[in-house]
């Protein structure tokens, strides 16, 4: 068999089997698949983070201590409607704050009195040359 006739069966093998049109679907399948891997990685996560926020900030009551987008930290002092809050921020100094700024919302100070003792006092480190 001669090198000529053995390429000339391959290419007609070749042609035999792309004669048959490609289903509309397997093309659709890798844009799906892609989809799907989007949704997860990066959609669900922000609709999480999202619903997480939007309770948080529909919690806030006087006496919070919040952090700001800008950055200011804050005690509210006023809870004036379902947008706005007033937030303290020196000795006798308030602005008028959106709700939906507020990107943390910090423990009120008696609230670490309910943490056991273990969890209040960090532990201390024994230094290498205790015994010396």
């Amino acid at each position: 068999m001669s090198m000529i006739s053995f390429v000339s069966t391959a290419n007609a093998q070749d042609a035999a089997a792309a004669g048959a049109p490609p289903s509309p679907l397997s093309g659709m399948i890798p844009l799906v698949l892609i989809f799907v891997v989007f949704y997860f990685l990066l959609i669900r996560p922000q609709q999480k983070k999202f619903k997480l926020h939007q309770q948080m900030v529909s919690n806030v009551q006087r006496g919070d201590h919040v952090v700001t987008g800008g950055g200011i930290h804050g005690k509210i002092t006023k809870v004036e409607d379902d947008s706005t809050v007033m937030v303290q921020i020196a000795e006798g100094i308030e602005v008028k704050v959106e709700k939906s700024t507020i990107t943390t919302v910090i423990a009120k100070p008696g609230a670490d009195a309910a943490l056991p003792k273990a969890e209040k006092q960090p532990k201390k480190k024994k230094a290498a040359n205790d015994n010396a």
